[in-house]
């Protein structure tokens, strides 16, 4: 058996995105704004908008 079969043998019981797993499922407008391409580039925009200014600051 490998090191990593035997790390997962423990979690066989557990399946993918069940309340037993942990992980969150992402629901209604979140989503959404995964997913959305305008809304992606709009947040794309934004944050290279703050890099450059950030940038800007630390060159004076």
């Amino acid at each position: 058996m490998a090191a990593g079969e035997k790390e997962k043998k423990h979690l066989g019981h557990i399946k993918p995105y069940s309340p037993q797993s942990g992980t969150m499922v992402p629901m209604g407008a979140q989503k959404f704004f995964r997913t959305c391409v305008i809304f992606q580039l709009f947040r794309f925009i934004v944050i290279n908008f703050k890099m450059m200014v950030l940038i800007a600051k630390s060159h004076h």
